[in-house]
């Protein structure tokens, strides 16, 4: 009886197992989900040590006046008492560049809003990292170097104060049309690097002058039910891209909404002939996003412009309302890349593009190199999609590039352009794809 009982107890606990297994999720190339992906919990700002409200420590009521200097002590002050949140209450403080230290954090409180200066001056220039190369450039209003456990939270503002650099910006892509990024002079919202155990939530990020978000060599690093905004009509706000992850590992961005004049995740990592021989360039690995909104967009998930290598990423379960593409890949031709192991999953909404797959051209510059690798795109993985769109499946071929192994399954799209061909990339799979109302094989 002790046997039979001992084999029942064994077997119970195989099965608990197997389930437990089963309900493990997976990332596009069949590794387990790490559990930090799971969890949403949103950080208790006020469990994580002393305030420090700003106006306290010598900043003024005062919405008209640069106030980066009163700001920056209060950052350093927390800093040097050991860790805190450094808190800005109701009302608007105008700022430069700020620089977070190790231990401080950061909590905008509902109707506080921190407001960048439109002034290129407040943003001394230094080394930096921006559109794929290191360099020295200008830096972000929120800096975070280094930090262990950063948080920006709280239902405020942070606002780039962008329209005087937006109008430069497009003055002088009139004036010249090779006009750059970097020319313009412009600084981010947010430049995060070498950080890691990130936290931010709630907050409302808008009018970037540049890029919103630009995570760089960062490492777990969660965005929980934030706003990110840049205008789309009007004077439109060139290259507000909503968050740039550049050579990072571990995102995990959750219930947010994003409307910007340009792409919404991107993910980047370097650029040009050789940069995959770059020790500062890198790889974009466990990226995961996930019941998001979208107004009007570029790309929901854009891999480069300045990209290396891209695995394992997931966007799924989104909605949105005016992208031009959902999934878009960038193929330099100057560049080594390989994306692979993407999948898209569960997406409403209406689209341009689907999945658009084009060679990218722009401010490019291919040097001579024999052993070059061959840039690659293989296992893409789409599911579950119900759109309207122009045109679903804008894939092209090219002799510098090669595609392979892509999976669509349960499709179902009005699509006006209707020019899915299964035999476009080696080894596609259709499976339950229905386009206009006729199924496709």
């Amino acid at each position: 009886m002790k046997k039979i009982l001992c084999l029942v107890a064994v077997s119970l606990l195989i099965l608990s197992s197997m389930a437990a297994k089963s309900k493990k999720q997976l990332w596009p190339d069949g590794t387990v989900m790490d559990t930090w992906f799971a969890d949403t919990t949103k950080v208790d700002i006020n469990a994580i040590g002393k305030r420090y409200v700003i106006t306290d420590y010598g900043v003024l009521h005062d919405s008209t006046a640069i106030q980066t200097t009163a700001l920056q002590r209060v950052i350093d002050l927390c800093a040097h008492n050991g860790g805190g949140v450094v808190v800005v209450p109701r009302g608007t403080y105008l700022s430069g560049a700020l620089f977070f230290r190790q231990g401080t954090n950061l909590l905008i409180e509902e109707g506080g809003k921190l407001k960048g200066s439109d002034r290129i001056e407040n943003f001394p220039v230094c080394e930096t990292r921006i559109e794929g190369q290191t360099c020295r450039y200008f830096p972000a209003l929120i800096n975070a170097e280094g930090l262990d456990g950063f948080i920006i939270a709280g239902k405020g503002t942070i606002d780039g104060n962008g329209y005087h650099y937006w109008k430069e910006f497009w003055i002088r892509r009139e004036w010249n049309r090779a006009c750059t990024n970097k020319d313009a002079q412009r600084p981010r919202l947010v430049y995060m690097a070498h950080c890691r155990n990130v936290t931010v939530q709630d907050v409302h990020l808008q009018n970037s002058p540049f890029w919103t978000n630009h995570l760089y060599k960062c490492e777990r690093v969660r965005y929980l039910g934030c706003y990110i905004y840049a205008p789309t009509t009007g004077t439109k706000a060139p290259s507000s891209d909503a968050i740039d992850i550049d050579a990072c590992s571990d995102v995990l961005i959750n219930d947010c909404y994003m409307n910007v004049s340009d792409d919404a995740v991107v993910l980047k990592g370097g650029k040009g002939t050789w940069a995959d021989q770059d020790a500062r360039n890198g790889a974009c690995e466990r990226i995961l996003i996930q019941n998001c909104n979208y107004g009007t967009v570029h790309g929901c998930l854009t891999l480069g412009s300045e990209s290396l290598h891209d695995r394992n990423i997931i966007l799924r379960n989104i909605n949105a309302t005016n992208a031009r593409n959902v999934l878009w890949l960038k193929m330099r031709p100057d560049t080594p890349q390989l994306y692979e192991y993407v999948a898209v999953k569960n997406v409403t909404g209406k689209t341009r593009n689907f999945i658009l797959v084009h060679p990218w051209t722009q401010f490019y510059h291919l040097e001579k190199r024999d052993s070059m690798p061959r840039s690659r795109c293989h296992h893409i993985y789409i599911e579950d999609v119900q759109m309207q769109c122009d045109n679903f499946y804008n894939v092209a071929t090219s002799d510098k590039y090669d595609l392979s192994d892509f999976f669509l399954t349960n499709v179902h799209v009005e699509d006006v352009a209707a020019q899915l061909n299964s035999k476009t990339v080696e080894r596609t799979v259709l499976k339950n794809v229905v386009i206009n109302g006729k199924t496709i094989k």
